[in-house]
């Protein structure tokens, strides 16, 4: 599959989730993003604002996240941090699932956790969207098909593979499998471990719809000098 740099670009969400990150660093990432044409960046909700500042009137959305990278606090609480990265400019939140409670068989609650912070990002934001990280590298295969189908009931607009921060990260099975599993209008973000263009497009052809990582600018470097 040959697809041109820009359609490429459009796919990377360009991230920078490091605890450690400097305001300098999240206006580098957010210069790399406009200069390379990425769809979004993605930082944690205290770099919003910034980064939101950095990008306004460049077309780079702002990318945040929600009960990272565990996914184990309350409802409440995700919902909370997804709308204040929302009133600070973020226009997509990507929310950790709740995976213990997928595992005890609490479908219902998983649900619930979901649609509260759907609801807390489209209260604020019509055409926000939620991306709902089921970390694969924890759950089964019929876990990962139970948790696609519950997120995508629950409204989120995508399903992510990995937070990036465990054990494993995207697998091209795992991005056939969801696609085998949600419907066509449900997008998906592979996530973790991508940094190579071969990788990227792997994911690609799997089925993926958008692609989280850090090494965005390698990856169009990359490109450009195949």
């Amino acid at each position: 599959m040959q697809i041109p740099p820009e359609r490429v670009a459009a796919l990377i969400d360009h991230t920078l989730l490091r605890p450690d990150a400097t305001a300098k660093d999240i206006l580098r990432l957010c210069a790399e993003a406009v200069r390379c044409g990425f769809k979004a960046v993605c930082v944690n909700p205290g770099r919003v604002a910034l980064a939101a500042g950095a990008l306004a009137g460049s077309g780079v959305a702002v990318c945040s996240v929600a009960g990272f990278p565990l996914g184990a606090g309350t409802t409440e609480t995700k919902a909370a941090e997804a709308a204040g990265a929302v009133r600070d400019g973020a226009a997509e939140i990507d929310l950790v699932i709740n995976i213990g409670l997928l595992k005890d068989g609490r479908n219902d609650l998983v649900f619930r956790d979901v649609r509260a912070v759907v609801d807390a990002v489209t209260a604020l934001n019509p055409g926000g969207l939620v991306k709902a990280i089921i970390e694969t590298c924890h759950l089964t295969d019929e876990e990962k098909k139970t948790a696609c189908r519950l997120c995508e009931q629950a409204g989120a607009r995508f399903i992510k593979t990995s937070t990036g921060m465990g054990p494993a990260g995207a697998t091209v099975e795992d991005i056939e499998l969801i696609r085998e599993t949600v419907s066509p209008g449900t997008g998906i973000k592979a996530s973790g471990g991508i940094r190579t263009l071969d990788q990227a497009l792997r994911m690609v052809r799997a089925g993926a719809t958008r692609i989280g990582t850090s090494s965005g600018v390698q990856i169009m470097r990359e490109l450009n000098q195949t």
